[in-house]
């Protein structure tokens, strides 16, 4: 299982992705924000209403859901 990302880790990792955008680099800040797990609520919501595809080939990090739905909660 993977270990869970803290708090701390996760601003710093916003924060460089703030940096990065600043300084003109989308591709480099979407990558980034895509590395912080996104919320259970959110991942939830974006499945219901976006749908699955969005979620799997946009690589987010979805192991916090994961961890709070099990591991086949996007197929189910």
């Amino acid at each position: 299982m993977p270990q869970t990302m803290t708090l701390d880790e996760k601003l710093a990792i916003l924060c460089k992705a703030a940096a990065v955008r600043q300084a003109g680099n989308d591709e480099e800040h979407s990558r980034l924000v895509r590395l912080v797990p996104l919320p259970p609520y959110l991942a939830k919501v974006a499945k219901e209403k976006i749908g699955v595809d969005f979620l799997i080939k946009g690589g987010w990090n979805l192991s916090e859901a994961e961890a709070e739905f099990g591991s086949d909660w996007l197929i189910n």
